[in-house]
């Protein structure tokens, strides 16, 4: 079985194949051919080269420098071209990031078989997360399961531009500089703020008391 590791941190890699050394040990149905990258480049590289491996799982960091042309700015635009490249392989994405509108937008895009917030991670929660991708399950750790948790339980719907202007004024971006990050009028963007004030039931709350439910709901 043909293994990719790909993330910058020394210690984060040797983790991972600590838990897979682990994991061949207990289980002689598996044998593991350890591939590692550190750059979008070199990983991209990898997925495009003609004589390319097949890998059957691939950890993908999303915190990365972006690659040397500008095309890939993070982990997240080289798991859209690992799905590209190599649909069939199984990814585990494991990241810093903890945020809900990151896990959302990983989940979105990528739709990881497994989703690892690296502050969760022991050596028995990384190895028993392995062993579940491998086995054909999903796997995710605590931060993740309880932004499913809350996702579930809410009865409002947001789409990616309700949750982009959530998010741009949850770090402090302005109105007047909304639109030169979402492809949106002023008016329109306005529109969608009173739409979502509508949907939360706090017409004519301020955007702190918007951005408070926003985030108790786990949109942000």
């Amino acid at each position: 079985m043909n293994i990719l590791i790909i993330d910058d941190h020394p210690q984060i890699a040797e983790s991972f194949k600590s838990a897979l050394h682990k994991i061949a040990l207990n289980n002689s149905r598996f044998k593991f051919e350890i591939t590692e990258e550190t750059t979008l480049d070199g990983s991209y590289a990898l997925l495009t080269d003609s004589k390319k491996i097949f890998y059957d799982l691939i950890f993908l960091d999303i915190k990365l420098p972006s690659s040397k042309d500008g095309k890939l700015l993070s982990g997240e635009d080289l798991g859209l071209e690992i799905r590209k490249q190599s649909p069939k392989s199984k990814i585990i994405v494991a990241t810093t990031y903890n945020d809900n509108y990151r896990i959302n937008n990983i989940f979105r895009n990528l739709s990881p078989e497994g989703l690892l917030i690296k502050n969760d991670l022991t050596p028995k929660v990384l190895v028993n997360a392995i062993e579940e991708v491998l086995d054909d399950s999903l796997a995710y750790t605590k931060t993740v399961k309880k932004l499913l948790r809350i996702l579930a339980s809410n009865d409002i719907s947001l789409d990616y531009v309700d949750r982009q202007i959530l998010y741009q004024l949850s770090i402090g971006t302005k109105m007047m500089d909304l639109p030169n990050v979402i492809t949106m009028s002023i008016g329109g963007i306005e529109r969608r703020k009173r739409q979502l004030k509508e949907a939360f039931d706090i017409v004519g709350k301020d955007d702190k008391v918007l951005l408070k439910i926003a985030r108790d709901k786990g949109f942000i």
